[in-house]
């Protein structure tokens, strides 16, 4: 057996140096180098799996870092870091102070551009193409996107814009047939038309036939059977749309040979103009458990790499299964609901709502804005209509939630998951604006239950809502209880709070998640002697105003807790409102400072925030000695 192959490369300079064998036993190792770390770590793993061959090609072809590959989103690059001095990191990988699960500009000079989202890394390489030109530069510049990204409107409008230029300029389109769950859309069905025209195969087949069997003088005709033949191809592939947006394509290429991969790179590399490469992978190829599978796009850390099987379990359902089982119950009840998610069923527990109801539920792709606005026509002709988008990713359909869900007030419902801290996946994954960004909607209802009980009674409460669109939002974690189903849970009445715990000092204005942690913090400080209110804030708009025309009757401290930003949060907002109502009452905001958080276990992140019970009982003895000092 040859001497392993890994261990050798430190940087892409490395692998210039290495045999087309050798770099083919490179890529079995760094698979297996692969599924062996992230079975500990956890990490999208599927896509990196899929474009071991494709990245060792990009880097033995092109002059990293001065060349500048962009990859989309960064699920892709594992390899890319593996290949780039992060080798002995790996281990590191979304742990605390360790690499991050994306690319990161200041983690390498290699990681071109940073990305959590679909869909940028065309605009973005684009950019950094036309800086080069401007600048008088020569270095090439590649993006290297999923095809899950060609459903994302943001790939097209880079696209549109690259295409009608003259810039040297590559796009590399890594088709899998996935983006998280299985591709939709017309585009999909375009690309994935190439691999299975069975005229086009035949014909291939058949003109490689007869020129290379051509005797003699015939011989000579080949190189025009071989023009007619591409003009066949363009006929009867995706190429010929690529082609007609100014791209010069090729493909389709298979996307783990080497050797087609590298020959193909370095004839497109010496181009000019923009260029289109074809490239087809086996998203997942190579895990144990199972290729393909929408389940090993991401692995949570402590997975058997052999099964897939996680081996330690929650005792509680986490709130994604809860609100799926809720909507499935909910199909029933209510037979013109309908749920839209945009690329993400498993993520946000829609699948099994569509494998309920079918003809009720609607995966629309990487396309946020979209799906809101889709939404928001399936509201107009009386379906009540729910988006369950992440958080994070339904920043990207804003415009669409004011312009064509606010402004006409249209029921639709907004179930946003991954709200608040997201642990493992960093900055680009959190959730800790839609707070802020949903309270400044007129019209919008807000909401953040406490526990997964009291989710299903705000998803009931959204059936029958009249005054507009509705948002509720729930984190990344296990739910505190155990609900019963949603027939038996009472819609909780919009505008209304809950007050779990009775004191006569410093009211805590609890938001969601914060609920549990704001009670556990009250059992502490009254061992101290000091007396707090837990007030459980489910609905942030409409606020409850009578219960809080109470409270302001018998407390002059007040302690806003939520886990989001704190600039122009709840917090905020109460203080604004309190501060109407009684200017002598002190309102303190308490949330996510104004700092992006990086990865770590979301426990890790609620406490370096001071959004656990140890970190809110501080706030609230600063509070009251404050006031204290100050009477």
């Amino acid at each position: 057996m040859s001497d392993p192959v890994l261990p050798r490369i430190s940087s892409p300079a490395d692998l210039k140096r290495c045999s087309r064998d050798e770099l083919r036993q490179l890529a079995d190792e760094m698979r297996a180098f692969l599924i062996d770390s992230c079975s500990r770590t956890g990490g999208h793993i599927g896509a990196g799996l899929g474009v071991v061959e494709l990245t060792i090609a990009m880097h033995y072809v092109f002059d990293t870092p001065r060349d500048q590959l962009v990859w989309d989103v960064g699920h892709q690059a594992y390899p890319h870091k593996l290949l780039t001095g992060r080798a002995d990191r790996f281990e590191t990988l979304r742990q605390c102070d360790g690499l991050s699960g994306f690319l990161k500009r200041a983690e390498s000079p290699y990681d071109a551009f940073g990305a959590g989202h679909a869909g940028t890394a065309i605009s973005a390489a684009f950019g950094m193409a036309a800086a080069r030109d401007i600048n008088g530069d020569d270095f090439k510049v590649a993006a290297i996107l999923g095809d899950g990204a060609l459903s994302c409107g943001l790939a097209y409008e880079g696209l549109n814009n690259a295409g009608a230029s003259d810039s040297d300029f590559i796009v590399i389109l890594n088709d899998n047939e996935m983006s998280i769950a299985p591709n939709v859309g017309a585009m999909h069905k375009y690309l994935v038309s190439v691999q299975r025209n069975p005229l086009y195969n035949r014909l291939r087949s058949r003109i490689g036939e007869l020129v290379d069997g051509a005797p003699g003088p015939l011989a000579a005709a080949g190189a025009l059977v071989r023009k007619w033949e591409e003009s066949v191809k363009n006929f009867l592939t995706p190429g010929v749309l690529f082609e007609e947006m100014g791209f010069r394509y090729f493909g389709p290429i298979d996307g783990h040979d080497i050797d087609a991969l590298a020959d193909t790179l370095t004839a497109v590399r010496a181009l000019k103009g923009p260029r289109f490469v074809h490239v087809i992978t086996q998203k997942g190829k190579g895990f144990p458990a199972g290729e393909h599978g929408e389940k090993w796009h991401a692995l949570p850390p402590g997975h058997d790499p052999a099964t897939g099987k996680l081996r330690l379990g929650t005792k509680t359902p986490a709130y994604t299964d809860v609100i799926s089982q809720g909507l499935v119950e909910l199909g029933a009840m209510v037979p013109e609901l309908a749920v839209i998610t945009a690329a993400m069923p498993s993520g946000t527990g829609t699948s099994a709502f569509g494998k309920a109801y079918p003809r009720r539920f609607f995966d629309v792709g990487i396309a946020e804005g979209h799906a809101v606005t889709f939404a928001a026509g399936l509201a107009t002709q009386g379906i009540r209509p729910v988006c369950a988008i992440y958080s994070t990713f339904l920043q990207r359909g804003y415009d669409n939630v004011i312009h064509d869900c606010a402004i006409q007030h249209l029921p639709v419902v907004f179930a946003m998951d991954r709200a608040g801290m997201v642990g493992e996946d960093g900055p680009t994954h959190m959730g800790l604006y839609d707070i802020a960004y949903m309270l400044a909607v007129p019209g919008m209802t807000v909401a953040a239950p406490s526990s997964a009980t009291e989710m299903l009674a705000v998803l009931r409460a959204s059936m029958t809502h009249e005054g507009g669109p509705f948002s509720l939002r729930y984190p990344r974690a296990a739910a505190p209880d155990h609900p019963p189903t949603i027939t038996e849970v009472e819609p909780a009445p919009v505008g209304t709070w809950t007050v779990p715990r009775h004191g006569s000092e410093v009211a805590i204005l609890a938001v969601g998640t914060m609920v549990a942690a704001a009670l556990e913090a009250a059992e502490a400080l009254a061992v101290e002697g000091l007396s707090v209110t837990v007030v459980n804030a489910r609905y942030l708009k409409p606020y409850d105003a009578a219960t809080l025309d109470a409270l302001l009757a018998e407390h002059r401290q007040f302690l806003v807790v939520e886990e989001g930003s704190v600039v122009n949060g709840f917090g905020a907002m109460m203080s604004a409102v309190i501060g109407k109502l009684d200017p002598a009452v002190k309102v303190v905001a308490h949330g996510v400072p104004d700092s992006f958080v990086e990865h770590a276990p979301r426990a890790v992140q609620l406490a370096r925030c001071g959004l656990d019970a140890v970190g809110i009982a501080e706030r609230v003895r600063a509070l009251h000695s404050t006031e204290a000092v100050a009477g």
